[in-house]
This record gives structure tokens, C-alpha cells and sequence, in this order.
């Protein structure tokens, strides 16, 4: 595989508007959120979907063309399905302010939407970490079903770790989205705090119970899966702190829900 240094970046974009449309949600995303616009400018329409920024996201969204709309927040699969339903397009590609499409990925989108033999379609995602694009592990190709015909997939209503749900078969396309966050350690792993408590809540209410042979099991099988069966070893320094931290979660979602186990008695 080539170096990863500039990913993406010698293909050629398609030259005329898709005809889809681009569904972003956003809060403060203003230094994020110029990168993501520009890659997909092959799109006819982009829709931002702000929860209530206090930087210059919104400024910065509509002064690049986009439809901006503004929700309060519902949670990630509501506020998704949110943009999704508000798009002009039946075909929806929905996307974090921190990604961008590569322009491998936009040409295939392009051939995908010609002569679109499935109604839903993956891409791997490629995760940047402590400088690193990462190859291999939980982080590459980590596909991702982000493109789809709304009549026949939407979000799940899932506060976090939400999914498209469809029934219809599925495609891949070639090409490469980028996560690019610009967070710091501290902020990454304060967000990963919230996302396993509101992770924990959700298990609880679902009637998922944990046990504390979990702590142990369930990260041991993670890291034995990522670091070595999926090669995250090969990514050196970077790849092993990403695998880590993924572990770490699963022990503090498992902890926390046995916490709230704890606190109904």
C-alpha cells in the first residue's frame, strides 16, 4: 500500500454536480468543517444540521454554499435522521465535520449513482491518530455504511454508537474517508468518557447485564482481536494506543453499567 502521508489525493473529482445530497450535523465544527465543505463540492446540495454553535460554523457553512438548519440537539441517530429527512436528494451521504472525502471516493461515488446496483453503500473510513494514518486494527478499514436511497435505509434512533438500518443488500465503494479530528488526547478521551456512559445507559435500558468477568473478558478478547488477529501491532506506537483506549472503553461501558445495575437495588 502506497504511503499515507497526503491519502487520496491523486484522483481526479467528478466534474459535474451529483445528484445527491451531503447531510452534516455540527456544533462548533468551524475549524473543521471548511475541509469537509470543500471535498464535497461535487455534491448539489449540502445540508448542515447546527445544534447551536457559538463559533463561526454557521457563517462559515452558509458562505460555502450549504442549507444550514438549526435543531436542538436529539442525539446522534435522531439528529442524523433529522438531516437526512430535511435533504432535497432521496440519495443521502451522510458525514462528521471532521471527515472529508477523498477523490477516489467522490469518483466512485460518481459511478455508484450512474448505475446504482444496490440502494446502500460502505466506504472505508481511514482514522488519523497522534499524527498517524492508521492502516490497520479497529481504525482502517473500519467500513461504514454512509450512502443510501432514504426510502430503503434511515438512522437508528440510538442516543450514540448509532447505525444505518436497511434491509436492502449493500455495496462498497473504493476510495478512502478520511477522520481527520483536531482534538487534543485530553479532549478525545473525555468524549470517549461520555460516549461509554451514554453507551452504559442505553445497554441498561435495552435489559442488557453485566457481570465483572466482563471487565476482564470482554477487553482482553477486544485487544487480542485489533492488536494482533487485525494487525493494529503493525501501526506502531499510535496503533497500540488506539487499540488501547478502545479497550479501556469497554471496560469503563461495562463498569458503568454495572453501576447502574448496582444503583436499582
Amino acid at each position: 500500500m502506497a504511503a499515507f502521508s497526503r491519502p487520496g489525493l491523486s484522483a481526479v473529482p467528478p466534474p459535474t454536480k451529483l445528484p445527491l445530497s451531503v447531510a452534516v450535523i455540527a456544533l462548533d465544527a468551524e475549524s473543521q468543517l471548511g475541509a469537509l465543505l470543500s471535498s464535497v463540492a461535487f455534491a448539489d446540495e449540502v445540508v448542515v444540521v447546527d445544534s447551536g454553535s457559538r463559533d463561526g460554523t454557521v457563517a462559515l457553512a452558509e458562505r460555502m454554499g450549504a442549507r444550514v438548519i438549526r435543531q436542538d440537539w436529539l442525539g446522534f441517530g435522531r439528529q442524523k435522521q433529522f438531516a437526512v429527512t430535511a435533504a432535497r436528494h432521496d440519495w443521502v451521504l451522510c458525514l462528521d465535520a471532521d471527515e472529508r472525502v477523498t477523490p477516489e471516493l467522490a469518483a466512485s461515488l460518481a459511478k455508484a449513482l450512474a448505475d446504482p446496483r444496490y440502494k446502500a453503500f460502505r466506504m472505508a473510513r481511514r482514522n488519523r491518530f497522534l499524527g498517524r494514518w492508521l492502516s490497520h486494527g479497529e481504525a482502517y478499514p473500519d467500513w461504514s455504511l454512509r450512502l443510501f436511497h432514504r426510502a430503503h435505509a434511515g438512522w437508528s434512533n440510538d442516543d450514540v454508537h448509532e447505525t444505518v438500518l436497511t434491509t436492502a443488500e449493500v455495496g462498497r465503494l473504493a476510495g478512502d474517508l478520511l477522520h481527520e479530528s483536531a482534538e487534543d488526547v485530553a479532549t478525545y478521551l473525555a468524549k470517549q468518557n461520555r460516549y461509554t456512559s451514554l453507551h452504559a445507559e442505553a445497554l441498561y435500558r435495552q435489559g442488557v447485564r453485566a457481570g465483572y468477568a466482563r471487565l476482564f473478558v470482554n477487553p482482553l478478547v477486544r485487544f487480542l482481536k485489533f492488536y494482533f488477529l487485525r494487525l493494529g501491532i503493525l501501526d506502531g506506537g499510535p496503533g497500540f494506543a488506539h487499540v488501547a483506549i478502545g479497550c479501556q472503553n469497554t471496560f469503563h461501558k461495562y463498569l458503568k453499567l454495572i453501576e447502574r445495575q448496582k444503583a436499582e437495588k
